[in-house]
Formats: C-alpha cells, sequence, structure tokens
C-alpha cells in the first residue's frame, strides 16, 4: 500500500486547524453545558487522539519529516493551549495552572524553532507522557460529565489535572537538562 508523503502532515495541519474551531465550540454557549460544550469535547477528543495517528503512519511507512517532527509537538500545544484558556475563561480552570502550561509550552516552541537549523528536538518520552496527561485531563474537563454523573467527577478533574501540571512542569526541566548537556557534549567536542 502507497501512502501519500505528506499525509502525516496534512493530519497535523488539520489538527491545528481544528483547534479555533473547537475553542469557539467551547466558548459560544458560555458554559452552559448544552449541545456545543459535547461538541466541543468530541472535537477536541478526535483532534488530541489522531496525534498517534499521524505518528504511527509516519513511522510505519517510513515517511518522517522533519517538518513532521516540528509541527506534531505544536499541534499538541495549539489544542492543548486553546483548551487551557478555554476552561479558563469559562471559570472552570484557575488562570494559574493556565499560565503555568502555556509559559512551558511556548518556551519550548520557542526554543524548537532557535535551534531548528542546527538540530530538530523532537519529542522526549517524558513530553509524550504530558500530552497523554493533558490530553486526558483536558477531555475529563471538557466533558460536563457532572451533568450525567454528579459533582464527585470534579474530584477526578482536579486529580487528573494535577497529575498533567506535574508531568509539564518535570518534562519542560527534562527539555532543558537534555539540551543542556546535549550542548555542553557539542562544546566539547
Amino acid at each position: 500500500m502507497t501512502v501519500p508523503r505528506q499525509l502525516p502532515n496534512t493530519i497535523t495541519i488539520v489538527r491545528i486547524l481544528c483547534a479555533p474551531v473547537f475553542l469557539w465550540m467551547l466558548l459560544a454557549d458560555a458554559g452552559a453545558d448544552g449541545a456545543l460544550r459535547w461538541w466541543a469535547a468530541a472535537l477536541f477528543i478526535v483532534a488530541i487522539a489522531t496525534d498517534g495517528v499521524d505518528g504511527w503512519i509516519a513511522r510505519r511507512y517510513e515517511i518522517v519529516t522533519d517538518l513532521g517532527k516540528l509541527l506534531d509537538p505544536i499541534a499538541d500545544k495549539v489544542l492543548t493551549g486553546f483548551a487551557f484558556i478555554g476552561l479558563s475563561i469559562l471559570g472552570e480552570l484557575p488562570w494559574w495552572i493556565t499560565i503555568v502550561v502555556l509559559i512551558r509550552e511556548i518556551g519550548i516552541t520557542v526554543y524548537r524553532f532557535i535551534v531548528v537549523s542546527d538540530h530538530v528536538l523532537a519529542a522526549a518520552w517524558m513530553g509524550k507522557l504530558k500530552t497523554v496527561a493533558q490530553a486526558v485531563a483536558l477531555s475529563l474537563a471538557l466533558l460536563p460529565l457532572w451533568t450525567l454523573v454528579g459533582e464527585w467527577i470534579w474530584w477526578v478533574n482536579g486529580v487528573t489535572m494535577a497529575i498533567a501540571v506535574i508531568l509539564t512542569i518535570a518534562s519542560g526541566i527534562d527539555y532543558i537538562v537534555t539540551e543542556v548537556r546535549a550542548a555542553r557534549r557539542r562544546h566539547t567536542r
């Protein structure tokens, strides 16, 4: 089977384009937990789930590109960033969490662009784990499950969000340490 070389990158770009649509849907009913909220959550879940699809296709058919390595984490950050911002606008997530996450995400992304002419900074295992934790925490927070199962779900949301924030900070530190070590190795050669 022949797979078009740009298919993984196209999927990634579609994920990026879904982000503003998702945010509009989330905010359109101003937190009324209506149909648009459910659709926004569904769009987020589908878009974030395709993160694994584009990577799997690229690896399976040996069409991994430097552009894909650069765009894939950006798509994750745009989607999750919009979700964090949307939840904070709705008053469902403290702004300090959104700010901490965005500082880490934007910082790593800017750094990726700075070093792109030297080397492509691909996602590390802890960064991937962080993305999964954020996807789970945000999916639970976006789905208005409290309308179906009751207020206790807020505790589950809180625990999953705490795990996601801790992994976000830890993976940011991991990127910094890894890059400092690599720079030292390059400098001593």
